[in-house]
């Protein structure tokens, strides 16, 4: 069972989202927030994703993002919002949100982006995943061989120590390739890397 507390200012949005969550058995809404600061407050209870909202009165979606992420590194967040902008998004990535989904998506949609972020994927809706593409950049990027490789496996959604043992190396090694492929496309983290590759990488 997926334990999720639910963070928006609207309380029918709450309620709606614990009916829409709930539906298919395997996932509960624990707890429900108004603000980013009773999210915050109330994440160290048992809870495994965050839907959280970025408009939000007292502390925003962003800042409770982080502040979570911060507190409690074992809970994801998957932002629910309405705002699909690149400054938007990446700020939201930036503090720590592993997805990021738009308030209009279908609830089986929903309920599939909380399963994957559950499990350490980033589940991007399509509308708002080129804002964390970089804006300029050589499409080849003089990535080595092996680098490439490292991408291809990273944007599977494979976590390090699977990458490691796909390619025989060491998970040292694996983040040594990281930082280097992340200077030299532009990117910042594994999720931006993970879109760049979809998009410049062939089979």
């Amino acid at each position: 069972m997926i334990r999720v507390l639910v963070a928006d200012d609207h309380s029918m949005v709450r309620e709606g989202l614990a009916s829409v969550l709930a539906a298919d058995g395997d996932i509960t809404v624990t707890a429900t927030a108004a603000n980013g600061a009773e999210a915050l407050a109330a994440a160290g209870n048992g809870v495994d994703v965050v839907v959280m909202d970025l408009s939000m009165p007292v502390m925003d979606g962003v800042a409770a993002t982080r502040a979570i992420r911060a507190a409690h590194p074992g809970i994801r967040v998957l932002v629910l919002t309405s705002f699909g902008d690149r400054d938007q998004v990446r700020r939201a990535v930036a503090a720590g949100a592993t997805g990021y989904q738009l308030k209009d998506a279908e609830p089986a949609e929903l309920r599939a982006a909380v399963r994957a972020v559950a499990v350490g994927h980033a589940p991007l809706d399509p509308r708002v995943a080129g804002a964390l593409l970089p804006e300029a950049g050589d499409a080849d990027a003089g990535l080595s061989a092996r680098e490439r490789e490292v991408l291809r496996l990273v944007a599977e959604g494979r976590a390090n120590k699977q990458v490691a043992a796909a390619l025989g190396i060491t998970e040292r090694t694996v983040k040594a390739h990281l930082g280097s492929i992340f200077r030299q496309i532009g990117v910042a983290d594994r999720t931006s890397a993970a879109l760049w590759a979809r998009d410049h990488l062939s089979g």
